[in-house]
């Protein structure tokens, strides 16, 4: 019973070092990550507003309200894409630096 406590003790010990480690290196990557991606949302960011804005103009002329209504679909999507990015980037990252943190180990 005590072998199995303290095998228990050791994966929870190894679990949060590997859970520090993870994350650590999760800041440090994100200090320089987070200059690429700004750019990246700002473009998207902006063509989203060139979106909006240029549909809201086609809406004042009746021949012009459908491609008006599409500008709005495309931007629309366009808001879809910045947090698939960081989701993804987040997601791909704690994965990369937790098999890392297990070859060390190893």
């Amino acid at each position: 019973m005590a072998e199995v406590r303290t095998k228990a003790k050791d994966n929870n010990s190894y679990q949060q070092q590997k859970e520090d480690y993870v994350n650590n290196r999760m800041k440090q990557h994100n200090q320089f990550y987070k200059s690429i991606y700004k750019v990246l949302y700002t473009i998207n960011d902006f063509t989203i507003g060139v979106w909006f804005f240029a549909g809201s103009i086609l809406f004042y002329f009746e021949s012009l309200k459908k491609l008006g209504v599409t500008l709005f679909v495309i931007g629309s999507f366009q808001f879809l894409i910045r947090p698939t990015i960081r989701l993804v980037h987040e997601v791909k990252a704690k994965k990369h630096y937790g098999k890392e943190y297990d070859q060390q180990q190893a």
